[in-house]
């Protein structure tokens, strides 16, 4: 059965692709291609110029050569809704819809490219193991993607099995949910199955997004949110509770529970990529104290009136996340900096002023500027 055997007027949510996420907004997009007799589908993995979309006819092996931009932010990625080929052999990816949401990392310090992980994605969850001591810096460095990607972020404690109380694990949530702000964390054991109906009721709507490092337990944690044993799983080393890469692909699947839900790979680097407003999002504490600065370019350093560093002097802003703030926003910073001249111009601007400054400071010491 091909797709123009369906109905024009049928409606969006009776369609074989609504369990991807298919809705009347696609639907609507995707009217000029229907017009020149292509069919709708999702990407549900990509591998070496090829990748698999799921059709109102199944799931069918594509090329994607008509889609090889220059640009590799637009490359063909898991999550993507494409325009295919109705017949042909072999089939090929004619064009991408628009994107609603992306997840983007820098693939390399010293490179100015970005590496898109996920298309079309409503919550990003970040899965971060308790069988090891937390890494709340790399939690704040995930979170600041996700809202720069513009899904909702959702961070998910797997492994809370290994905590022996209740009262650890109620500390431990706590420290997240500091580190957090106006974000849902949530403890989950996939052993056993603690959590998991919660969590699979946040995702039953739209499309989710599984990050964390390897043996963070996702591949787990996918297996426990579809039902069966679909994703490969490994044994974490004991010594230091680190994990091989169990998925080598991004994967999509639908969820019994209604949702879509795309496995990744552990990551071992998560670089930003011109993720200010995701920084600011996460660090919403020191951005709203920021606005009670006298001045309104304070760099939170030694200015008089600064709220942010009262708010450390007097214990309600913990010196560890000002601290990770200005680290974030400082490789943010260099990251924007290689393709905008602008920026660079201003970070030049701003090292040679502090160097003047330095110099003043110790000439003034040592004494060879003397004050009248």
């Amino acid at each position: 059965m091909s797709f123009s055997s369906f109905p024009q007027a049928s409606s969006a949510s009776s369609h074989p692709l609504a369990p991807y996420g298919w809705d009347a907004a696609w639907e609507a997009e995707f009217t000029p291609y229907a017009e020149r007799g292509l069919v709708p589908g999702r990407v549900v993995r990509v591998d070496r110029g090829q990748c698999d979309v799921i059709t109102p006819d199944g799931i069918v092996r594509a090329d994607t050569e008509y889609v090889v931009p220059r640009d590799p932010m637009k490359v063909v990625c898991t999550g993507d809704w494409a325009a295919v080929d109705a017949v042909g052999d072999p089939l090929f990816v004619r064009t991408l819809l628009p994107r609603r949401t992306a997840f983007v990392r820098s693939t390399s310090s010293q490179r100015s490219e970005g590496q898109i992980l996920a298309a079309n994605v409503d919550h990003a969850i970040i899965a971060v193991p308790l069988s090891v001591e937390l890494d709340l810096g790399r939690i704040e460095r995930f979170l600041a993607l996700a809202w720069e990607s513009g899904a909702t972020p959702l961070v998910v404690l797997t492994k809370a099995d290994l905590v022996p109380d209740a009262t650890g694990l109620s500390y431990l949530v706590e420290d997240v949910e500091t580190t957090a702000p106006g974000v849902q964390v949530l403890a989950v054991s996939s052993a056993t199955g603690a959590g998991v109906d919660i969590l699979a009721a946040v995702v039953a709507g739209g499309t989710s997004v599984l990050l964390g490092v390897s043996g963070a337990g996702k591949s787990t944690l996918a297996n426990a949110l579809i039902g069966e044993d679909v994703m490969e799983v490994q044994a974490i080393r004991d010594v230091d509770g680190k994990g091989r890469h169990t998925t080598t692909t991004r994967n999509l699947l639908a969820l019994p529970g209604g949702g879509v839900l795309i496995d990744t790979p552990g990551l071992r680097g998560v670089g930003l990529w011109d993720a200010s407003s995701g920084v600011t999002q996460v660090f919403s504490e020191i951005d709203a104290l920021a606005r009670e600065c006298r001045f309104h370019d304070c760099a939170h350093e030694a200015e008089p009136g600064c709220a942010v560093l009262a708010a450390i002097d007097d214990g309600s802003l913990p010196v560890r996340r000002l601290e990770s703030y200005r680290k974030l926003l400082r490789e943010n910073q260099r990251i924007v900096a290689k393709t905008d001249a602008r920026m660079r111009a201003q970070i030049r601007r701003d090292w040679k002023m502090k160097g003047a400054e330095g110099r003043a400071n110790t000439e003034a010491k040592r004494g060879k500027v003397r004050k009248p």
